[in-house]
Parts: C-alpha cells; structure tokens; sequence
C-alpha cells in the first residue's frame, strides 16, 4: 500500500471535509518534537528544515496533518515553551524562510501544518517581562504580580503549587511576587489585561498568513485564574490535575477566549482548526472546549491514561464518545506525546503498544499519533542525569521531571548512533540496539510496527467506517471476559487483553491484525494482547 506523493490528497481530503463538516474530524495528526525530528546541520538538534527533509516519511505513512512544536526564539529552559518571541525562528532551529518552506512543502504533499502557540505564559526574556522586571507598572500589570503575605510579605501570595514543582511564585528584587504556574523563566499572563489579548490576536494573524492550518493551544486551560487567586488549601496540587477543580486552571472565563479565537480561525479560508491541550476533571468538561463556537479538537487525556483493562477502556471510550457527541464535536484519540511515557512502556509490552494503536484508530474520530510511535520507540529509562534538560527534573512535588525519555532523537537509519538522525551526535543520547527500529530497517518488513501503521491508515482512508464519527454509531457486542468487540458500519473491532490466546466466533474476515491470528472462517484465536480488524 503506497500514498501518491501529490497535492491531490489534500484536494481528496478537502472533498472528504466538505461532504464530513471538515477534514479535521476523523484527521490522523502527526506530531513532531522539532529538536528531535532530523538535525540537517549537524549541531545535534533537530531543525526546520530537518523536518521539511523528511516530510515524505509522513506522506507515506499517511497522516492527514503535522503538528510542531514551538520553534519560535526562546531561551529553551522548558523546550521552547517559555517564548521570548512569537513571530520568530530561534536560530537553533532555522529562520523564517525555513518555516514558510516547510509549510509550502507540506501543502505540496498533502499535509496540512499546526503550530504551537503558547498564550498561558511567555519567557522571562520576553519584552514585556524584562520591562516588568525593570519596574515598568503598564508591563507588570500583564503579569500577575501580587504583594506576598506575612510580615515584610515575605510569604508567596497564595499556596499555589507549580506544575514543576515547588512554589508558584517568585519573588523579584524590590520585594513583590510574580506567579509562574510552570517554571521560574515562564511567568503567567493576566488574560483580564486588553493588550494581551490583542497581542495574541496579531499573533496568530501572523501565522495564519504565513499559511499555517491551524494551531495546538499549549495550557489552553490555564490562561484564567479564579478571582482572588484563593488557596487550595494542600499540597500535591500537580496530581489533581485533570482530576479535581483547581482554581488556576479549567476556569470558565478561558471559553471567552476560545471563542474569539475560533472567530478569528473562521475569517480565513481553509479551514483553519484550533486544538486545545486542555485537562479537565470531567469529560464533560472537556467537551466545553470543543463547542460549535470554540475549537475543533481536544486532547482526550482520560484515554491516554487508560490502564490496559477492558472495562476501564470501555468507560472511557463510551463517556468521551457521548461528551463530544452532546456539543456535536468528533472525540480526539491519543496514546503518547512529548510529556508522558511512551505507551509502550506505559502498558509494558510492544504487542500492548501495536494492539493500542489499532483500536485507537478504529474509534471514531480524530487521532494523535507521537512521531517514534510507528517505530515502535520505548521510552528511554536510562539517561544520566546530566545530561536530562527537563525544568522538572531539578525541581520537587510536581511531574516526575523524567519527561526526556519520550524526547530521544529518532533512529533513521543505520546501525549505530546517531541513525542518520543528522551529520553528526543528538541531543540526547541514543540507545544502543535503537538500529534495528529505525525507519529504513523496518521499511518493507511486512510484521513491522512501521508497517502496521501504514497499513492501518491506508484502510482507514480507504474504509469509510473506520474513524469517520459520521459514518454510523459504536456498537459493543457481547464477548469473552478481558476481549472487547465493537462494529461499526462495514467492519468490526476485537481486543484481547488477555496474557493468553482466546478462541471465540468470527466477527468476520480479518484485515489487520497486531499479531497473526488463526480463523477457519467461523471461529477465530485471538494472540494476547492483540487488535484485529475485521470486514463485515
């Protein structure tokens, strides 16, 4: 199964979007974490025009889009997600024309571009910061600086937590606080200030007119803090993320926000999509974001964060689906990115990981694919920790500050380090034995993690009733303990989760599976830990 590498997939997309309500609906996204995509220097990072480089390996896997992560100047003390300036290329990465380049290959190719944006916080090196810093009051109040508690104020202003860990405030010279919700160099915005608003608003014009198809909204959920900023009254505040209500984020305020946005999305021609990165305790609540008037995508984290149980994914598959069902919005499928464990390594095995990745793509509606995936990559357990760059690692009580696990720079090619990831080293240190999943070793070897994926999206444009959300409904048949089975029209969906092989009737004749499976056309064994598609 091959992709013709030519504008007419965008051209079918665009006929496919116009009969669906829009391309983006049953979308397989690509992301790419630039620094570790393909370095075309030879400084060991990954760049633009790496990226650009390899975009046919993307046209041929067969995702509809490609998401990058920020590439704008930055200081880099979390990745690039503390911005100093948001219409330029950090020359770590390129310049502009290496953005606009990648954008006119990519649309050659069919693939469309999200971009990150970064409206929570910006840098400490941005302008506005620096002025702030230096006193200027119209600067800081752009900022949420705030007199501490105590006497002298010498306490933070509330008992606020970093996602980072350790405090969410910093105190600067002449005594006042200013709150960072991730680390010190990346102070939060006050979204109430008219002026940040319009500079988001020039910001997003900026690359939209460059031709960029839409954006990633990083913390879309934390640009509104609740009035007051009142304590929350204990400590581990990171581990309620996504699970209880939390004055900092998830506020009802961010809607606003969203909404003129989407406006903005609306007035180009495209479509031009916003995602939001939002955590909400409720999937109910998360639904908010992708109202009619808000954005078209959100990241369904309750799915990632699934145990390999088929009860658990059940529950989840079944309340996301009506969530987003109850505001007419497609539900969004992810299974790794650049913050979490790759799920190879989260679920243990790579039959779990491949068997993921089929029922993932099976469910209707739009699905996040993390690049490495479709190798196979595990996470990278063993870095020394000199060498590890998240802000989270030197800090205490927040994530793990393990997240360069999932950030090791791709094996292209090749038997040894760097796999043709560049001219020269990486960034971060290459497992040895990474040879044998690398692109190029895996391409043609039919029982390939690499193969699979392509397989299954080749069907999956090909069979209307897989991942459509507009293609008919989800239907749970009954099956064995620890085996899901679903249908959708024309095919059907098993998933055994079992540590052991179970025979049951065929749902009907198999055109992919994770692992081989054994049928005489009226039953079937289904491997452990596997996911096979089947025609009906």
């Amino acid at each position: 199964m091959t992709h013709e590498l030519t504008a007419s997939r965008l051209a079918s997309a665009s006929s496919k979007a116009t009969a669906s309500g829009g391309w983006w609906r049953d979308a397989v996204i690509y992301q790419v974490y630039v620094r570790s995509f393909a370095d075309s220097d030879g400084d060991g990072v990954g760049d633009l025009r790496g990226v650009r480089e390899r975009l046919p390996h993307l046209a041929r896997l067969g995702v509809d889009a490609v998401w990058l992560t920020p590439f704008y100047v930055s200081p880099q003390a979390d990745g690039g997600y503390d911005v100093a300036d948001y219409r330029a290329v950090d020359p770590l990465f390129g310049d502009l024309s290496d953005a606009d380049e990648l954008v006119r290959a990519a649309h050659a190719l069919g693939l469309r571009v999200i971009v990150d944006v970064v409206p929570n916080h910006t840098s400490e090196q941005h302008p506005w910061f620096r002025a702030a810093l230096a006193g200027d009051p119209g600067m800081r109040e752009r900022y949420h600086f705030h007199p501490g508690r105590g006497p002298g104020g010498a306490a933070p202003p509330n008992d606020w937590e970093s996602v980072f860990g350790g405090p969410a405030w910093t105190r600067v010279a002449d005594g006042a606080w200013y709150l960072h919700l991730f680390a010190p160099q990346q102070p939060d915005l006050d979204w109430d200030h008219p002026e940040v608003a319009a500079e988001f608003t020039s910001v997003l014009r900026f690359w939209l007119d460059l031709g960029v198809d839409g954006f990633r909204v990083d913390v879309a959920h934390g640009m509104v803090k609740a009035p007051g900023l009142p304590d929350i009254g204990h400590g581990a505040q990171a581990t309620l993320i996504g699970t209880e209500p939390l004055p900092f984020f998830d506020q009802d305020g961010v809607h606003e926000i969203l909404r003129s946005w989407r406006r903005l999305l609306d007035s180009y021609e495209g479509p031009r999509i916003g995602v939001a990165e939002a955590w909400a305790p409720t999937s109910e609540r998360l639904a908010l974001y992708v109202r009619p008037d808000e954005l078209h995508q959100a990241f369904n984290f309750r799915f990632l964060n699934c145990r390999w149980d088929t009860t658990t994914l059940r529950t989840v598959i079944d309340e996301s689906l009506a969530a987003t069902a109850s505001v007419g919005a497609p539900t969004t499928w992810v299974l790794s990115n650049h913050d979490v464990v790759r799920h190879r390594t989260r679920y243990g095995s790579l039959d779990r990981a491949r068997a993921a990745a089929l029922l993932m793509l099976a469910l209707p509606g739009s699905a996040y694919v993390y690049q490495g995936e479709e190798l196979g990559l595990p996470e990278v357990t063993d870095l020394p920790d000199a060498v590890r760059q998240d802000p989270a690692f030197l800090r205490t009580a927040g994530q793990d500050g393990l997240r360069d696990g999932c950030r090791v720079p791709l094996p292209w090619s090749g038997a040894e380090p760097p796999y043709g990831f560049g001219p020269a080293g990486s960034w971060l240190p290459q497992p040895a034995g990474w040879g044998d999943l690398s692109v190029a070793a895996q391409t043609g070897d039919p029982h390939s993690t690499l193969e699979l994926y392509r397989a299954a999206l080749e069907l999956r444009r090909a069979l209307p009733g897989l991942g459509s959300p507009d293609a008919g409904p989800l239907t749970w048949l009954t099956a064995p303990e620890d085996v899901l089975l679903f249908t959708r029209p024309g095919f059907a969906c098993t998933l055994n989760t079992r540590a052991a092989a179970v025979e049951l009737p065929a749902p009907g004749r198999p055109v992919l599976s994770s692992a081989p499976v054994e049928t005489d056309g009226r039953t079937v064994r289904l491997p452990a830990d596997s996911c096979t598609w089947w025609a009906i």
